[in-house]
């Protein structure tokens, strides 16, 4: 818990832009159990300002989900699309500190350059790191460019921004288990990350430090497929001067061939599980938690 408040503040943030699955419900559980354990709060975020990808279809599952495992959230429910000028806020930080640019590049420019180039490096998700093709362009460059109507994303510039702490960075780590340990962050791993996108107004990892810290959340329970992120989200609260949360990273939910579970390969979904018979307590025991919530 951050020790800076007496209570702690947890939180699930599911994307209306498919249905929930055992993934999704290993997160949600796990974060009301820990509530209920330090009598703590738990909120409900929706990260809904994909405008492309996310549908109100989606969030009312959500609902429908969430209440069906026995979940219940604080109201109003928080939502991304209502903290637009606080993601504009921070992307202006930044910007005043000199550490983001405009990024022109089309995601084919970028595969076009490191293609000849074998053994490029690639972030802890596989992508090709951002080979810098805009970072050295001049304010006139830039300019030009704007008002040609290109559309850009942000850009962190990474080197200076590491070059800005004077510290070691980390987080404190629990994992699975009871015990912390201190983890030290790599965030230069992750390249010039895109913080703000063509088409959406804050990615991921701007909103997502900025939700938490408005939202005062203090412990953060979500896959261990997010576990490399925290180290560009410390950097970000960092930069920005916002609170560090403590992290619990748990092992991902595989399906039967071992893969993650994924609304795009069409995983089976918690709606799937519900009509072939699955109760609450059976979802509870796939996942291997308890079979009911300590009380509050």
């Amino acid at each position: 818990m951050n020790g800076s408040q007496s209570q702690s503040v947890w939180r699930f943030a599911p994307s209306p832009n498919g249905f929930l699955h055992l993934g999704h419900a290993c997160s949600a559980l796990r974060n009301q159990d820990a509530a209920r354990r330090t009598h703590g709060r738990f909120i409900l975020r929706i990260e809904d300002i994909d405008t492309g990808r996310c549908r109100p279809e989606f969030e009312q599952a959500i609902y429908e989900d969430l209440t069906w495992l026995g979940l219940s959230w604080e109201t109003p429910v928080r939502r991304q699309s209502d903290h637009l000028g606080e993601y504009a806020l921070a992307i202006d930080q930044l910007d005043a500190q000199g550490l983001i640019y405009p990024c022109f590049c089309t995601r084919g420019e970028i595969a076009a350059r490191v293609a000849s180039r074998p053994g490029w490096p690639r972030d802890p998700d596989g992508a090709p790191i951002y080979p810098g093709l805009c970072r050295g362009l001049s304010e006139t460059e830039r300019r030009e460019r704007l008002l040609a109507g290109r559309h850009a994303a942000m850009r962190l510039d990474m080197e200076a921004a590491c070059g800005r702490v004077d510290h070691m960075l980390g987080w404190t780590e629990y994992g699975e288990g009871d015990e912390p340990r201190d983890v030290r962050a790599e965030p230069q791993i992750w390249g010039d990350v895109v913080l703000a996108r063509r088409d959406v107004p804050a990615s991921y990892h701007t909103a997502v430090v900025v939700d938490d810290a408005l939202q005062g959340v203090t412990d953060i329970v979500r896959g261990l497929d997010l576990f490399h992120a925290t180290s560009v989200h410390r950097l970000l609260q960092t930069l920005l001067d916002l609170p560090a949360p403590v992290y619990r990273h748990h092992c991902l939910i595989l399906d039967a061939e071992g893969r993650k579970l994924s609304k795009s390969r069409g995983s089976e979904t918690l709606r799937d599980a519900r009509r072939a018979g699955a109760t609450p307590a059976d979802i509870r025991r796939r996942l291997g938690l308890p079979a009911q919530a300590a009380p509050v």
